[in-house]
């Protein structure tokens, strides 16, 4: 693989030599920075949104810049029609689409289209690129999969491992979405600190204001919502932990239901088991599918947002949450409390009890909720785009100067 890959280097760059210099002389009015764009191009949650939001917000904000999305294949989806249609991000289709192309062949493309620096956006960069001119930026999102490697299968986990342990020695910079994603690379990896930045995330502009009543009523009959519910969204997976909530909410004012939106996996039956066992059927509310232009509305609708994940890399329905003006209870033990900051609730993710206690608190005070929601989104300010993107912008600069 090293020979062909150095081979078509060679073949690439060769072509490039009558064109113009690739000297910095060309950065002071334009940079020509390509992405990863699998997710971006093909996943309307999580990472997708992580992407899109990345890009876009870079394009409008540093709109001299050109914006290149590499991706072998694209999904017909509104979200992803709509962020193509800027007018400074060009999506990038190969001309021969095999299966090694986003490790391997894009060095290529990159080469021919004069990219000067390529941000991986999800754990891995192509390999080879360090032999080329062009820099390369790799986004570290967690190591979940070394910290609790029994949620993986064991071929998922190497892979994962040697993708992303790859990408952090290659790349020029390591981007990672919190400190403790950043010390988690130093641990596992045994990477430099000075060769990682934290670069916080941020979340869809669409969670930053407020719906009108009129837009909350529609939502909530279209969806059949309780008047009082608790929220929790987030993929149905065991390290997510939403059995936690089922058994807490035994202990919780009746009058509160739990509405959970997120896809199922196998551990939605052992939460289906644990609802029926507490007799708890008709207070949890099951959502799927919801339009991703509806879902703001829902956090703005719910009284508290519980999310005890065992572990995460960041948590973006925390800073959703926080947006929409919810109080908000996590969990200990990752980089929750990075995220959701020091006026929302934090509990041990196996502490039924604890979680419960906090919840009635929230529910029955008033005064409680009116601090948390103003606290709270006093400090998800920092997350907010323009700050997050010149941090991003300033890194790119950094490693071409």
């Amino acid at each position: 693989m090293k020979a062909e890959s150095e081979k078509q280097i060679q073949q690439a760059e060769s072509s490039q030599l009558e064109q113009s210099s690739f000297g910095l002389s060309a950065l002071s009015f334009k940079l020509k920075i390509g992405f990863d764009g699998k997710r971006a191009a093909n996943n309307l949650t999580g990472l997708g949104n992580y992407s899109r939001s990345l890009i876009e917000a870079l394009a409008n904000q540093f709109p001299q810049n050109q914006y290149l999305v590499y991706t072998p294949k694209v999904k017909a989806a509104k979200q992803i029609d709509s962020f193509f249609s800027k007018e400074n991000i060009e999506l990038k289709l190969p001309g021969n689409g095999s299966f090694l192309w986003r490790s391997l062949n894009i060095l290529k493309d990159l080469v021919k289209d004069d990219v000067q620096i390529f941000h991986g956006l999800s754990h891995e960069i192509p390999f080879a690129i360090e032999h080329t001119r062009v820099k390369s930026v790799v986004t570290m999102h967690d190591l979940i999969f070394l910290r609790f490697p029994k949620y993986y299968k064991f071929i998922d986990r190497k892979l994962y491992e040697w993708k992303s342990k790859s990408a952090c020695k290659r790349a020029d910079k390591i981007i990672a979405i919190s400190e403790k994603t950043k010390a988690d690379i130093i641990e596992f990896y045994g990477i430099n600190p000075h060769k990682i930045e934290v670069i916080y995330q941020t979340c869809d502009p669409i969670f930053k204001g407020s719906f009108q009543d009129s837009t909350l009523k529609r939502i909530s009959l279209t969806y059949k919502l309780p008047e009082k519910f608790i929220l929790n969204v987030g993929t149905i997976e065991e390290r997510k932990n939403l059995k936690l909530i089922v058994q807490a909410l035994k202990y919780v004012d009746e009058d509160y239901k739990l509405v959970v939106i997120g896809k199922k996996t196998g551990y939605f039956k052992t939460v289906e088991k644990e609802i029926e066992k507490l007799g708890l059927n008709k207070r949890v509310i099951f959502l799927q599918n919801i339009p991703f232009a509806d879902l703001p509305g829902i956090y703005q609708l719910a009284k508290v947002f519980v999310y005890p994940s065992f572990y995460e890399g960041f948590g973006i329905p925390v800073i959703e949450a926080l947006y929409s003006g919810t109080p908000t209870i996590a969990a200990t033990g990752s980089c929750l409390e990075e995220a959701g900051g020091p006026d929302s609730i934090y509990v041990n993710p196996t502490d039924v009890k604890g979680l419960a206690y906090w919840i009635n608190q929230i529910l029955k005070s008033d005064s409680l909720q009116k601090e948390m929601k103003t606290k709270g989104l006093e400090f998800v300010q920092k997350f907010n785009s323009p700050l997050v993107t010149q941090q991003l912008i300033n890194c790119y600069e950094n490693i071409l100067s």
